[in-house]
């Protein structure tokens, strides 16, 4: 069974690996709020994608890819922390934003991972 540090590693490789909003949502319990700060918290799996998708597509004006390298990571129980860099390609330019993520993560035994994400300051229930 992955560890929750696992499935935010895993998470955080799907952003950088290109992969779809549906892809990315699937990280996600069917109730869990997603805080991706300054937009405003979504709740739910559908929500969530359709959140994503709402950033990310192919081409102007949108975010072409984005690569989210991890600095430091650290778990307690459940709760993920990580400090990171994630590095935005747009149209002729990218740009870096530094970054602090809360994660609740939890593993059932069919191994099928769930995630709630949340930047500081946000609440996450699952």
């Amino acid at each position: 069974m992955e560890s929750p540090i696992q499935v935010v590693r895993r998470f955080c490789a799907a952003w950088s690996d290109n992969v779809g909003a549906a892809e990315l949502a699937a990280f996600f319990s069917d109730n869990a709020v997603y805080h991706n700060i300054p937009l405003a918290p979504v709740t739910g799996r559908q929500a969530i994608a359709n959140n994503i998708a709402t950033f990310i597509r192919p081409g102007a004006p949108g975010i072409e890819s984005l690569a989210l390298r991890l600095v430091n990571i650290v778990a307690e129980g459940p709760i993920v922390m990580t400090e990171r860099v994630d590095v935005f390609k747009v149209p002729n330019k990218s740009f870096e934003l530094q970054v602090i993520s809360r994660s609740s993560c939890r593993s059932w035994a069919s191994s099928r991972s769930v995630m709630a994400r949340s930047t500081p300051g946000a609440t996450i229930s699952t």
